[in-house]
């Protein structure tokens, strides 16, 4: 039996005690993992080192070793994420509802797990502890298999979080990471229908359309981020400036960062060259349309594929646009149905791109950065879904249950 197949089916045996037991006691185990993960920050820091290490000498970015990289302020953000998720309502066994049929049958619905949940992500060991705590709390069973370049990190993770889990009423093997580098254990993982229940990717394009498209089991998809930002001809400036300043550069690593700037041409003959000066001292690569180079003179040409590409990285294109419908027959056409923004002063205009831009979030006025479980108030999340079945945006503790019938009788039968 393969290490994919055994951790997975360890993980089953769990679901029947998972889905039995109280909040106080998923809370009470949240609450001793954030604390062990406290406690062993030093040894968690020491393994990430090994990761971090192994990333510059393959020559991996910047910007994708701060995804990776773990120090105890990162630590103790990650363990508060689990004392917030202990502190959320468990939506398990919410009566969704209730009601009563002419045969005297009384059916109530109610919220229940999901079952063994499988999620395959990258380099960001924090995802490690946001889905065990998640999972958990939703009295799901978690298959995890992150990235070889989070390896060291995610190992030791697991290590102090199944400790920790034998003071608990929670099985610590409910809690599972394929360590497995190979490829193979993804494509393993993504076949296991009757031991996982749902798969969830999380990560760059590539690893998102070979889950999508080549598992068997049902998969939650969690998209890739090309962001857009539409400033319009009525924007005010100091805010289009401060919205698209953060949009890119407050975390440019993270999916829900902006890549491409679109700009009215009314807006940009005036306030163009001083928004690329801004970019300009950060620095931020600028690319853009032939319009955007004959403003900005530093500016590299965008091609096509530019506008198709995510780049996680301190990179950003500029397309000039003659208004609201150029804009939105580009991110249409280019976006990945993540997070997309307006600015404007415009009502008229806000509400229709509201209205038509297909995304999991659109934004009037506001950075894309927002799209995130935390400033939703979800708590931590267990990704951004960006399809229309079963969730859509930012993944709570709803987003990871279904939901069962319980019929009452009087000994009806069907005629």
């Amino acid at each position: 039996m393969s290490e994919v197949v055994n951790k997975a089916a360890l993980a089953k045996e769990t679901a029947g005690v998972l889905a039995s037991l109280s909040t106080a006691d998923k809370n009470e185990a949240l609450r001793i993992m954030a604390e062990a993960l406290i406690r062993e920050a030093p040894a968690i820091i020491a393994a990430n080192a090994e990761d971090l290490e192994r990333g510059r000498l393959g020559g991996t970015p910047e910007s994708m070793l701060d995804r990776l990289a773990l120090d105890v302020s990162r630590i103790t953000g990650i363990a508060e994420g689990l004392q917030q998720i202990a502190d959320l309502p468990d939506p398990i066994g919410d009566l969704l509802e209730t009601f009563e049929r002419p045969n005297g049958l009384h059916i109530e619905k109610i919220r229940v797990p999901l079952g063994v949940i499988g999620i395959i992500y990258e380099a960001r060991p924090n995802v490690t502890v946001d889905a065990a705590g998640l999972c958990l709390k939703t009295g799901n069973a978690v298959v995890l298999r992150g990235g070889s370049s989070a390896l060291s990190s995610n190992r030791k993770i697991i290590e102090v979080l199944h400790r920790a889990l034998v003071e608990t009423a929670i099985p610590s093997q409910a809690l599972q990471l394929i360590e497995d580098p190979n490829r193979s254990s993804v494509d393993e993982m993504l076949k296991l229908n009757g031991l996982l229940d749902v798969i969830i990717p999380r990560g760059g394009s590539s690893l998102i359309q070979n889950v999508v498209l080549n598992a068997t089991v049902p998969v939650i998809e969690t998209g890739a981020g090309i962001c857009h930002t539409y400033i319009d001809a009525g924007a005010e400036p100091e805010m289009a400036l401060s919205i698209s300043l953060n949009a890119k550069a407050q975390r440019p690593s993270v999916c829900n960062s902006m890549e491409t700037l679109l700009v009215h041409r009314d807006y940009a003959a005036e306030h163009l060259l001083p928004l690329a000066e801004a970019f300009r001292k950060i620095p931020v690569e600028l690319r853009g349309c032939p319009e955007t180079a004959a403003l900005i003179p530093w500016a590299l040409p965008a091609a096509r594929e530019d506008f198709a590409t995510e780049y996680n990285d301190y990179i950003l294109n500029i397309k000039i646009v003659g208004g609201l419908d150029e804009a939105l027959q580009h991110i249409a056409e280019f976006s990945t149905k993540h997070s997309e923004c307006i600015v404007t002063s415009d009502v008229g205009n806000a509400e229709r791109f509201l209205q038509e831009v297909d995304a999991a979030a659109v934004y009037h006025n506001a950075s894309t950065r927002f799209t995130d479980g935390f400033e939703f108030g979800f708590g931590a999340e267990i990704g951004i879904s960006t399809q229309k079945l079963h969730a859509r945006g930012p993944m709570g503790l709803p987003a990871l249950t279904s939901t069962k019938y319980k019929i009452h009788g009087s000994g009806q039968i069907r005629g």
